[in-house]
């Protein structure tokens, strides 16, 4: 949550132990501001993930995101 509207890219470490620790979907907040931010969020094991200032930035598009991940 600390990097919320950062735009710095998540922590994909804390997403990944918490992935594994848990058994519920992991879904990611804080930090994305690409589509590689978002990669590495889903090889960290994050189901889904908040990317609301990154959209209102147009660092990418939402059409660009549901085509990769969709």
């Amino acid at each position: 949550v600390s990097r919320d509207g950062a735009l710095q890219g998540p922590n994909c470490s804390l997403v990944q132990k918490v992935a594994k620790a848990v058994v519920i979907p992991v879904i990611a907040s804080g930090g994305v501001s690409c589509l590689d931010d978002l990669k590495a969020l889903e090889t960290a094991g994050a189901t889904s993930a908040v990317v609301g200032k990154a959209l209102y930035e147009k660092k990418f598009s939402l059409e660009s995101a549901l085509a990769q991940f969709g």
